[in-house]
């Protein structure tokens, strides 16, 4: 019988009839019907420290030596897959089938397992049975990983070959322990993972994230309740400033050298997105192949076509099966049209070498954005403060007189001063419309139906630049000091507006939005429990921009031609 065809006529084993040690099980796959293995359920690994890390280990029944897949996270390797539990209060998952032992976020043995790999689940230290403190991406998390990989890759069970792989925390931990290089690391894949977590979650343009990261930590308070936690809330908050704190939880990206398959997604914009393009475009790695879609990310990510390319990569580095997985173009990306609507383009560097940045200048008599610099200057006011309804942003529209792919960083600048304040916040919409003059809502953070092209955030007092790090068309703040506006005054400032990509078919439009709170549509839940988040502003009063003459505030635009 074909090892694919499953087993119907025996009885699937429910996670909950585990028990530590050594279980034949019977697993039902969301891909190959029933499989017989093996689950070594509390593996104990003993730390440099002596503190015990315990792992679940999903094996081939059958003699051999297989790679082994590992993730590492605090969620619980013990759980039951959390879809359908998350669908009653959050129903944009998207389709996602697993089989019941696939922990939070994690590869699915039932997928890994039938092909001849073996899945190892770590529970940080801190959660589940572990034993210590938890305190997540700190060195000491990294350096058990490390050492987890060291002590799978001698198993009997194993030929030495480790490979890892996740979406969101499991990615972040993946870029820490590969710029370590254990020598029985052979490839990554890093899918959607924040890898600067000041900038890219805790910190937007030096705005604190307070949606977001106040659920993360109710949920690891909430799910180990007996052990001690990291207060990253109040870290947060005596921590506003790029220092010590943060340096210590940034991995060298560049200090990777393994082959890596990184996915990443236009749709995590303010916590995913710009980090898993920074992890892909710093890595040394020889080999390293992007992918970008626009779309949810565990739907994504638990696709079969998704499956099925983890695992030509996995059988090229791990099992060294000679299947073309090199003729793989090193850059694929949806160009999105609208909700679900979209087509793959293919290049050999990120970001893509055919771009042409335009600048497009802000109007404000108009109310446009355009090709030539404006002449006249003009002086725009809105209602900065949170909750405000009336004049409370101010938007530039440019229309596309031919089709034209968007794809890549854009960049805002800005003459900007704050009325009533020594500082301001700026959040940045970028949206699209469609011939009709209707928005064109696009999957957002965190799998949200309702979400725009993309966003950007400053407060200006972190407008300071980091000259050594940023380019034409991406800034990078040093967030090292505040540089607080003295009354009246006019500053220019520089805005990163996280990688995304759009057609724009001819008479279809893009809009520039600049509030002083969130960017939203109505109907979306950015902002609440399920997105990200700015409740800490510090706006008072009404924000000016300026527009014309000596204030060049323009809009650089990533333009891709296609031959």
């Amino acid at each position: 019988m074909n090892k694919f065809m499953g087993r119907p006529d025996l009885k699937p084993t429910l996670p909950t009839d585990t028990t530590s040690g050594l279980n034949k099980i019977v697993m039902t796959t969301a891909n190959y019907g029933n499989q017989q293995m093996i689950m070594e359920k509390d593996v104990p690994i003993t730390m440099r420290d002596g503190i015990t890390i315990y792992v679940n280990v999903f094996r081939p029944d059958k003699p051999g030596k297989f790679p082994a897949v590992m993730s590492l996270d605090p969620y619980n390797k013990d759980g039951l897959p959390p879809y359908e539990i998350f669908r009653t209060v959050w129903p944009t998952l998207g389709s996602i089938v697993t089989s019941q032992f696939t922990p939070f976020e994690s590869p699915d043995p039932g997928f890994w397992v039938p092909n001849d790999y073996v899945m190892v689940k770590i529970a940080t230290r801190g959660s589940s049975n572990s034993e210590g403190e938890l305190y997540p991406w700190t060195k000491d998390e990294t350096q058990d990983y490390y050492e987890i990989i060291e002590w799978a890759g001698v198993q009997d069970w194993c030929d030495g070959n480790v490979g890892l792989n996740g979406v969101s925390y499991l990615a972040m931990t993946q870029w820490r322990v590969a710029a370590l290089n254990p020598p029985h690391l052979k490839a990554i894949i890093p899918w959607e993972g924040t890898s600067d977590l000041y900038r890219e979650w805790y910190f937007h343009g030096g705005i604190p994230e307070t949606a977001f990261t106040s659920s993360f930590q109710e949920l690891l308070k909430g799910r180990w309740p007996n052990n001690k936690i990291e207060d990253m809330i109040a870290a947060q908050n005596e921590h506003p400033l790029l220092d010590d704190y943060w340096e210590e939880r940034k991995v060298t990206l560049s200090d990777i050298k393994v082959p890596m398959f990184v996915c990443a997604s236009w749709s995590t914009q303010g916590l995913h997105c710009r980090g898993t393009f920074e992890g892909f475009n710093e890595a040394s790695s020889k080999d390293k192949w992007l992918l970008v879609h626009g779309r949810k990310e565990w739907e994504t990510y638990y696709l079969r076509e998704s499956l099925e390319q983890q695992k030509e990569f996995f059988d090229y580095f791990l099992k060294g099966i000679e299947n073309d997985w090199m003729e793989t173009p090193r850059v694929r990306y949806e160009v999105r049209e609208k909700f679900y609507k979209g087509h793959i383009r293919t290049a050999n560097e990120w970001p893509l070498a055919h771009t042409t940045y335009a600048e497009y200048y802000l109007n404000g008599e108009e109310m446009s954005l355009q090709p030539l610099a404006v002449q006249n200057e003009t002086r725009l006011t809105y209602n900065a403060e949170p909750g405000q309804i009336d004049n409370s942003d101010v938007r530039f529209k440019f229309t596309a007189n031919e089709d034209i792919e968007l794809t890549g960083n854009m960049k805002l600048k800005l003459w900007v001063s704050a009325d009533d304040a020594d500082d301001m916040d700026l959040f940045i919409g970028i949206k699209k419309f469609d011939r009709h003059d209707n928005e064109v809502l696009l999957p957002g953070f965190n799998h949200i139906e309702n979400g725009q092209v993309a966003q950007g955030w400053l407060r200006v007092s972190h407008r300071e630049l980091d000259t050594e790090k940023s380019t034409p068309y991406q800034p990078v703040l040093k967030h090292k000091r505040l540089l607080k506006l003295d009354q009246g005054e006019i500053v220019p400032v520089e805005i990163e507006i996280l990688p995304s990509s759009i057609l724009l078919k001819s008479g279809e439009s893009l809009v520039l939005v600049i509030k002083g709170s969130e960017v939203i549509d109505e109907k979306t839940s950015v902002g609440g429990s399920r997105g990200y988040g700015h409740k800490e502003t510090v706006n008072k009063g009404t924000h000016s921009i300026y527009v014309g003459g000596k204030y060049d505030s323009l809009l650089l635009l990533p333009i891709v031609k296609n031959n």
